[in-house]
């Protein structure tokens, strides 16, 4: 019997508790999505025996109903219909679904949302720093050699131009031109700008300046205007090495603005006044307002530092700030304080702040290696493994970044276990003979190793524990990445999978036809979409199984709906949870309403972009009303 869509939808519609409680509403090849107002109002248990909903679950904030293909775009449009909404895309129910979370989530989803496909490069980097780092301790004569050098070279060549990374990924999440997003970036460390990590060397600022007063000199760009003591429109000019938020504020800034720009500029000269403006009053923006800033903070912790060092309080509060720090791109500074500790009779020369980085640090391996345990998802743990070795050598970045301060929780339980370990440095007076290496590598500089061994101990083991204890996986979707080229098209496959009293199916793509329980997908391989297969795939080419009419081609082109004889509803879905690749490398030949006949390509799918963005990329294929066909049988 057909299903009734308008009755389906009124029922979702009365159990959701009804228009007021939906914010937005949009659907892909399978799925109703809904932001929901007010959770209790929904009565899931009704929802989950509406005749049409074949399952339901909660994630990232949405409502999603399985409903299945070419079903769902009709019972959308019923719904549409009896609500009054108008159509929203699933970029819209995204953003709905997003405000609904708490502030601090919405505060730190933009920072996950630019790290993460970057992650590669920082992972990489910081596993690389680590090991050259510790060889040039290790080996001695070894930091001396030309492979030193170049090791050095390619490995921190992603830290020493991270603003640029990180300013074209952000343009990316905030929608600028990426473009102008890496002139944003390459402007925060021109040449023409002191190196961040030396701008507290006066030795470095008179060889880079040619001035020997030791101050880093300004671009007074109105003279010398004074408010007070502040001189209008002075640019200090050091560069922003190292540093992730000021280069975010700019970027999104920039955002904006280039948006306004578009929108109110006549058409005929948008091309070339919105950059223009766009570029410079950004310039202007993040010199003159978030330099000022952030310079202010730099000089308050560096300060502060000094005092706080010295007691095992102020070192409890330091193990904890530390990794806020290294967020806001501060602790390159720390380089500072730590030189003034090895020449001064009092601390000894001895650096007794190394202790307290790597107690912070320390702790950031023991959260993120809790993380890569405790996770069921194998792409974050193949991100967190690496990332907790980087943070374990002394190169925390990955691990906050990539992991801790994505899922936040792992990144408090650092905060626990580095304040724990920075009261026992401080208690136990442990120093170093030198600057710029925490970690394991620190046990090459520290002045007691038995010591330092209990503090690591002590910082990681409190961070593990704390990060079990405290954190629980939520699923999140994966992120889309890479690029590669087409492959060759084969010949077109011929073999029967499945059959029925109202034909007979061929497979769709070459490969080898496994039974639907290896599909690794709940949801397909429990049969609620409908009965099939899955083809492990040695083809890039999807063609028709039979003469049919296409039905539905998802949003994100890596489904296709099939109607042929006798009713038969047929699902083809390349890949598992590619939908989150939002279409890149995937290359649809039809549209909804095409006739098509048998062995027409359909769909080109990209297999090294999906293997790249971490994606099975099986094809299911689904006879979604297999129930109502008589002597249905699949062969394999």
């Amino acid at each position: 019997m057909a299903l009734d869509y308008r009755k389906c939808a009124q029922e979702i519609v009365d159990h959701i508790g009804g228009r007021e409680n939906v914010a937005q509403a949009a659907h892909c090849a399978t799925r109703l999505r809904l932001v929901i107002k007010d959770n209790s109002k929904v009565d899931k248990d009704y929802l989950d025996n509406v005749d049409g909903v074949k399952g339901m679950f909660e994630s990232n904030g949405q409502l999603q109903l399985i409903i299945g293909t070419g079903t769902v775009n009709k019972v959308y449009d019923e719904f549409l219909d009896i609500t009054g909404m108008t159509a929203a895309t699933k970029d819209d129910v995204k953003a709905a679904a997003a405000a609904k979370q708490p502030l601090w989530k919405q505060l730190l989803k933009p920072i996950g949302d630019v790290f993460v496909p970057i992650l590669p490069a920082i992972v990489a980097s910081g596993l690389m720093m680590g090991l050259v780092e510790a060889l040039g301790k290790a080996v001695p004569g070894f930091s001396a050699t030309p492979w030193y050098g170049f090791l050095d070279m390619v490995a921190n060549t992603a830290f020493a131009y991270l603003p640029v990374i990180v300013a074209v990924s952000a343009a990316r999440v905030f929608g600028g031109n990426i473009f102008l997003g890496a002139v944003v970036g390459l402007m925060m460390i021109h040449s023409g700008l002191l190196n961040a990590w030396n701008a507290g060397s006066p030795d470095a600022i008179n060889s880079f300046f040619g001035i020997d007063t030791g101050v880093i000199p300004t671009w007074n760009l109105f003279g010398n205007i004074k408010i007070g003591n502040y001189t209008l429109a002075s640019i200090s000019r050091v560069g922003y090495q190292g540093h992730v938020i000021p280069v975010m504020i700019a970027v999104l800034f920039m955002s904006k603005l280039e948006k306004w720009l578009h929108e109110h500029v006549p058409e005929m000269i948008d091309l070339f006044v919105t950059p223009l403006t766009t570029v410079f009053c950004t310039a202007l923006f993040t010199f003159i307002v978030i330099g000022p800033i952030f310079s202010g903070l730099e000089n308050i912790v560096l300060q502060g530092a000094k005092v706080l060092v010295k007691n095992p309080v102020g070192a409890c509060a330091m193990g904890a700030i530390y990794p806020w720090t290294v967020v806001m791109g501060l602790h390159h500074m720390y380089n500072v304080i730590e030189a003034g500790m090895l020449s001064s009779a009092e601390f000894n020369n001895l650096n007794i702040w190394m202790p307290i980085a790597s107690a912070a640090n320390f702790a950031q391996f023991g959260a993120c290696l809790a993380v890569a345990i405790k996770t069921a998802n194998g792409k974050t743990k193949a991100v967190a493994l690496p990332s907790s070795l980087s943070a374990a050598l002394g190169i925390t970045e990955p691990a906050i970044f990539g992991i801790n301060m994505r899922f936040f929780k792992p990144f408090i339980a650092g905060m626990i276990g580095g304040a724990a370990g920075a009261i026992f440095g401080a208690l136990t007076g442990l120093g170093a003979s030198s600057y710029g290496v925490t970690g394991i590598p620190g046990y090459l500089t520290i002045n007691n190793p038995l010591v330092y061994t209990i503090l690591l101990a002590i910082s990681g083991g409190v961070a593990f524990v704390v990060t079990n204890v405290i954190w629980k996986e939520e699923v999140k979707p994966a992120p889309a990445a890479a690029s590669a080229s087409a492959a060759p098209a084969a010949a077109v496959p011929d073999k029967v999978i499945m059959s029925c009293d109202a034909g007979e199916i061929l497979a769709p793509t070459a490969g080898k036809v496994v039974g639907r329980e290896s599909i690794p997908d709940e949801t397909f391989a429990s049969g609620v979409l409908g009965d099939g297969v899955g083809i492990e795939p040695s083809d890039e080419y999807v063609y028709a199984p039979f003469d049919g009419t296409i039905s539905t081609v998802a949003e994100s082109k890596h489904a296709i709906g099939i109607s042929g004889a006798g009713d038969m509803e047929l699902l083809i879905h390349v890949g598992v949870d590619t939908v989150a690749m939002q279409g890149d490398g995937f290359t649809p030949y039809v549209k909804e309403g095409d006739e098509v006949k048998k062995g027409d390509k359909l769909l080109h799918f990209d297999r090294k972009k999906i293997a790249a963005a971490g994606h099975p990329d099986m094809v299911v294929v689904l006879l979604t009303n297999a129930e109502d066909m008589d002597n249905f049988t699949v062969s394999l």
